[in-house]
């Protein structure tokens, strides 16, 4: 009888462990489908403004470019749905089999298995099909749009290319240079650094310059790295950094990447975006407006759009921030 009830209270323990993961997917599932249209929707304003800026021969590609990112968002919007939806199935599972388990804990040990078989039977479930429960529960989609080219998008921000460099005392051995300092190659690799530890911060670094108004455009080298984040702030983040007295996040502009398990997920900040387009590969573009109030991101090798930060609250000085970790 005890080994009987030992195996069951470790079934139960197993099915509560996946009933919380499949929750915890469940939530984050149900939380893209409700806000993806409006992503989309976002998306499809930014790729306009962007057209707006470019010559009027270009008007056919837009078209094609904003039917495809249509098709794109109907089709994830229903692969969101679907998974929405097993996890919701998973979900009845998993409790139902936990609350009948429960239930077995006081029988005696033919009752016992004989109670197991009619719950099987009852869930149309084999043994077999049982244990894959307890093994892995749906996973996540992961929606991520094409990376759509804008023909001429780099020959124009290239017109406001600009020269900047890092400020000595802040540069450390987590951010390289080579070549110009026009581009910028960020990266870290704690095995070089004998101070790193588990539990070792950002490392920040700012541009010596900063910008009050006009138009700018630089890029940054990210290769393979992940745990990054930058773009510009508003100059007083730089004396909250030095006193360590940071709170809230408004006054950053920036493009940030992060690292879940074997996913790179991308975002913005200001207000906090996820972006559902591919991770750059090799070079980002930065395109500051002052004006216009705009903070833009680009893929330089595909020369996309990855997001335009509308609106910004800049208070100038601006200046270039750059920062990256490993957990």
């Amino acid at each position: 009888m005890a080994l009987l009830q030992e195996k069951l209270l470790k079934k139960m323990q197993s099915l509560w462990e996946k009933a919380c993961e499949n929750h915890r997917n469940l939530n984050m599932e149900t939380t893209r489908t409700r806000c993806w249209k409006d992503y989309v929707s976002l998306r499809r304003e930014a790729i306009r403004a962007e057209y707006q800026k470019m010559p009027a021969f270009l008007h056919e590609e837009e078209q094609h470019h904003l039917e495809r990112l249509q098709k794109e968002g109907e089709d994830i919007f229903q692969q969101l749905n679907e998974s929405k939806a097993r996890m919701e199935h998973s979900r009845e599972l998993l409790r139902g089999m936990y609350e009948d388990l429960k239930e077995m804990c006081h029988k005696a040990d033919v009752e016992l298995l004989q109670a197991f078989e009619d719950i099987l039977h009852r869930l149309h479930l084999s043994p077999c099909r049982y244990e894959s429960l307890l093994l892995q529960v749906p996973e996540p989609a992961n929606p991520e749009l094409s990376a759509g080219p804008i023909t001429g998008l780099l020959d124009r921000l290239n017109g406001f290319r600009v020269d900047f460099t890092l400020q000595p005392e802040r540069a450390n051995s987590h951010i390289f240079l080579y070549g110009d300092l026009r581009s910028m190659n960020v990266g870290c690799d704690p095995q070089d650094d004998p101070h790193f530890t588990a539990k070792s911060e950002c490392f920040f670094v700012w541009g010596a310059q900063t910008f009050t108004s006009g138009k700018y455009y630089w890029e940054v080298h990210v290769g393979d790295s992940w745990n990054w984040a930058f773009g510009v702030c508003n100059n007083y983040w730089k004396e909250k950094r030095q006193n360590d007295k940071i709170d809230g996040g408004e006054g950053l502009f920036l493009l940030g990447c992060v690292k879940e398990d074997a996913h790179c997920s991308l975002f913005t900040t200001s207000p906090l975006v996820v972006q559902y387009v591919p991770r750059p590969a090799s070079r980002v573009g930065l395109f500051l407006d002052c004006e216009g109030r705009t903070m833009t991101f680009v893929d330089v090798d595909q020369s996309s759009l990855i997001y335009t930060i509308p609106n910004c609250s800049f208070s100038p000085p601006l200046r270039p921030i750059f920062c990256c970790s490993h957990f």
